[in-house]
């Protein structure tokens, strides 16, 4: 009875609640719980040793990393009968779905081996001369190689990407908020013979685009303008046909609180789970979400990718 009374005390706390939870999917280190649950490490720490003293986790070391599962050990009954109560409990965790979502991206980023051989490609690209060889020229190419589709690029500024990908779509339409630069990136594109790229005055949380018109919507570095993101990308899924893909690149949640002030952002950024969840409860099926590049220099900012398809 004493240990029974115990362990209910243990797990009535939400945090060792949630912790519980994710652990009975696998085994996971503290980094990893911390990214899940955006808690310091003396914090899930301290937490994961009262679990462990109440019996209801266990600990493995692999290296410098030190793994926790939950406590097989006891019978089926006793361990059904404990699951059985946490999960009732977790009925009133309003946390819990965005754990599992954190949770996905922990476990693919732990199994995604390719990953960290292109972040590692990635660094070398562009260290050392060579003649011909840049990211721009890089971006002509792989834009060449896209299906002729139409596109909407929303929040798009001077739409130095619009143009770009006017020269394979089959329509792009380019969206932006300020008068003047809708005004000099549509006399831009007429100096280009861009036909088939149109500029839009427009808000890229309500786009002047008719519904399930477009086959791809891009945000780059634009959704952290936005007052609402949830809702942009909301009326994104909404452009889009059936099966168009919606493509967001962002920066990384930072703490670079100057930016408000000289780039005019609303947000510092977004987390990957953040991105997921908008994503996700949006209605985008085979969301991806995951950082592509890293800056060197202070304040070090990162580049998060994210796509799913409508």
């Amino acid at each position: 009875m004493p240990s029974t009374i115990n362990f209910l005390r243990t797990v009535a706390d939400p945090t060792r609640l949630r912790l519980m939870l994710l652990l009975e999917h696998d085994e996971l280190s503290v980094a990893e719980l911390q990214e899940i649950l955006g808690m310091g490490q003396s914090r899930i720490s301290s937490h994961l040793a009262q679990l462990k003293r109440a019996g209801a986790v266990t600990d493995r070391r692999a290296g410098k990393k030190v793994y926790y599962a939950l406590n097989n050990s006891q019978g089926n009954g006793t361990r059904a009968r404990a699951q059985e109560l946490v999960h009732a409990m977790a009925r009133e965790i309003p946390e819990t779905k965005r754990d599992r979502t954190g949770l996905k991206l922990a476990l693919r980023k732990r199994q995604d081996k390719a990953r960290e051989y292109f972040d590692e490609l990635a660094g070398k690209f562009g260290r050392s001369y060579v003649p011909g060889r840049s990211w721009e020229a890089l971006a002509h190419t792989l834009i060449t190689l896209l299906p002729a589709m139409t596109v909407a690029d929303l929040g798009a500024g001077e739409g130095t990407l619009s143009q770009l990908l006017a020269k394979t779509a089959r329509k792009v339409i380019a969206v932006d908020n300020s008068p003047k630069m809708v005004a000099f990136a549509s006399q831009l594109a007429k100096k280009h013979g861009l036909k088939n790229l149109e500029y839009r005055l427009g808000d890229m949380q309500d786009p002047p685009i008719a519904k399930n018109s477009v086959d791809l919507v891009i945000f780059s570095q634009a959704l952290h303008h936005a007052t609402r993101p949830e809702r942009a990308i909301g009326h994104a899924h909404s452009i889009l046909r059936k099966n168009g893909r919606i493509v967001i690149l962002d920066l990384l949640s930072h703490r670079f609180e100057r930016a408000r002030e000289l780039y005019a952002d609303h947000w510092l950024g977004f987390s990957e789970v953040q991105l997921h969840e908008f994503l996700e409860n949006t209605g985008f099926k085979n969301i991806d979400v995951r950082v592509v590049a890293r800056e060197k220099q202070s304040p070090n900012f990162q580049t998060i990718f994210a796509t799913g398809v409508k």
